[in-house]
This record gives C-alpha cells, sequence and structure tokens, in this order.
C-alpha cells in the first residue's frame, strides 16, 4: 500500500500544471517535468545545483535570497514576481517574468528546505531586453504596488534612487506616470 501511495505522490508531482522545486540550502534537489521544460533544461543540469542557474545575475540571486528571508510570513510562505533566466533549449539565456511562490518548511531556516512553485507569465508579460538588473528588481517590486520608500527599504537604496530608476523604466516603456508604468510592465 506504501508503494502505491509513493507513486501516486510522484506522479502528482511529475505532472503538476506548475513547476514545481523541492529545495535544500538554496540547492534544486528535485524538479517536475513542467519546470524543466520552463527553463529548458534537463534534469541532470539541475538535480543538485544551486538556483542561481535560474537567474539573469548572481547578484540578483543574492538579492532575491535576502528579500526572502525579510518576507517570510509566520508559515514561512512567500510569493512574488521576478525575472528569471532559461538554462537551455531553442531558447536558452533568455529572461522572462514568472510568478514564484513556495514555503519554507523552517521559518526559523528559510533557506534550508522548501517547496516552491514557478509559473511562465512570458505569454501574458514581455520583458524588455534592455532592463538592468537593478531595473528588473525595481520593476517587480513595482508591480506588488510598493512606493519608492519601501522599495528603497527592502534594497538598502534610497528612495530617490528608486525615483532614478523608475524615471528610466518610464522612459524605456513610454510610460507618463507610475500607475502608467505598472500597467504597461503588466500587459506589454
Amino acid at each position: 500500500m506504501n508503494a502505491a501511495v509513493s507513486l501516486d505522490y510522484r506522479t502528482a508531482f511529475d505532472q503538476a500544471p506548475i513547476g514545481l522545486v523541492i529545495s535544500e540550502n538554496r540547492l534544486i534537489k528535485d524538479c517536475n517535468r513542467l519546470l524543466l521544460e520552463m527553463f529548458g533544461a534537463q534534469r541532470e543540469q539541475l538535480i543538485d545545483q544551486s538556483f542561481e542557474l535560474l537567474y539573469p545575475s548572481p547578484a540578483e540571486f543574492e538579492r532575491t535570497g535576502e528579500r526572502i528571508i525579510a518576507s517570510l510570513d509566520a508559515d514561512g510562505y512567500y510569493a512574488d514576481e521576478r525575472v528569471m533566466k532559461r538554462v537551455g533549449g531553442a531558447r536558452g539565456g533568455e529572461m522572462f517574468w514568472c510568478h514564484v511562490s513556495g514555503r519554507a518548511l523552517d521559518p526559523a531556516r528559510p533557506h534550508a528546505s522548501g517547496i516552491w512553485s514557478f509559473e511562465d507569465l512570458s505569454a501574458t508579460r514581455q520583458l524588455k531586453a534592455d532592463l538592468t538588473a537593478r531595473e528588473r528588481e525595481i520593476a517587480a517590486l513595482l508591480i506588488e504596488g510598493m512606493t519608492s520608500k519601501l522599495i528603497g527599504r527592502k534594497l538598502g537604496v534610497s528612495p530617490r534612487t528608486v525615483d532614478v530608476y523608475r524615471a528610466r523604466l518610464m522612459k524605456k516603456y513610454g510610460a507618463a506616470s507610475t500607475p502608467d508604468l505598472v500597467h504597461r510592465l503588466l500587459v506589454s
């Protein structure tokens, strides 16, 4: 009976309609078929590798890890939208918007172990190729509805610095206001 139950859980994990990862210490310990397809990777390219492979830059990987620690709720849940990078395949190296949500199994040790879901948003949201790492981070936080002051606190920069990056984003997206920029980020 236990073997049948284990098989059912494995099948559910592998066939889930969203990308799934089980992690330990920011290493990918297991992932499902859809996650491999999303990132254009083979299983052996990801298992026991750092999540850093899936980020546009090492700095974004580090800062996202810090944001996760600072933003976990009491039960260890976290969610955001961020820019990720495909590993291989025909679209290898391509950056795309991704909704990530999950749970650290021990909120006191956020990166020790967790389960995370990944949803590719590229069908409805395009990313301008010429955005810098910081612009991508600020765009993601603007989408969450954060003010310059809150973004500055979260990223460890001044609100004025955030305003400079927001102005650059507005120019790149041809937006007339912050609400217009957020709209363009969501539907571009």
